[in-house]
């Protein structure tokens, strides 16, 4: 399996492309912020055909690129319902303005075609399976997408903004909620093996297993206590 990933944009976001091998179909997993580039630079240099854009969530500095990405190359783009409004008004989805020197730089709006993400749902994409797990905390369509272990690699989890390394997306921006947050974690990331690589939205890859020992939010959660302490401001 190949997965090659970059940090784009104002943000540092992860976006990332995934694929069976190098010369084969892939997918492109959040094409933020100045992403467009980084992305077709990427795709000829593994000599990769994209058949689907798959995004974490609809924060501007995660779908910034999606119109230009989607459009060069007729694919379409997979976002929960409840985050699609962001791609058209990311303004709103900030809950401030975010200044007209950014905003001459994005092309607004939804790509041609738009799937919806529902939770529990299997998508096979590009002859690779994600398991799609819905997220709520950074936002109210925050999704996760998790890769099964094979022969040659352990299970991949694509985070997006819900876990990071040692850390936890933030959730004082609109549709953010701290209690949604801790439920996601302990729902969705305690019950993965430690083996599990952990690819999120910002920052380096980790494991399971070392933020089960170390991230002191899902160490709070595994333990039941829930956390009082604001979520570190991480992501847009």
């Amino acid at each position: 399996m190949l997965i090659a990933g970059f940090p784009a944009g104002a943000w540092g976001t992860n976006c990332y492309l995934v694929a069976p091998a190098a010369g084969e179909e892939c997918v492109i997993i959040d094409p933020g912020h100045q992403a467009a580039q980084g992305v077709e630079e990427t795709l000829r240099k593994h000599r990769l055909k994209p058949v689907a854009v798959v995004l974490t969530h609809g924060h501007l500095d995660h779908v910034a690129s999606v119109v230009p990405v989607c459009g060069a190359h007729d694919v379409p783009a997979w976002i929960h319902p409840a985050d699609r409004y962001m791609m058209s008004d990311p303004e709103k989805a900030l809950g401030r303005s975010i200044g007209m020197p950014l905003m001459g730089e994005l092309t607004v709006g939804e790509p041609d075609d738009v799937k919806e993400l529902t939770d529990g749902a299997a998508l096979s994409l590009a002859g690779l399976d994600f398991s799609v797990s819905h997220a709520p905390g950074h936002t109210k369509g925050s999704v996760t997408f998790r890769m099964p272990e094979s022969a040659d690699v352990p299970s991949v989890f694509f985070s997006g903004d819900l876990l990071f390394a040692g850390s936890i997306g933030r959730t004082d921006l609109p549709g953010g909620d701290m209690d949604e947050m801790l439920e996601s974690l302990a729902r969705v990331c305690l019950p993965l093996d430690d083996s599990t690589v952990v690819l999120s939205g910002h920052g380096p890859q980790t494991t399971i297993g070392r933020e089960r020992a170390t991230n002191p939010y899902l160490r709070e959660v595994a333990a039941g206590l829930g956390s009082t302490q604001p979520a570190p401001r991480r992501g847009m």
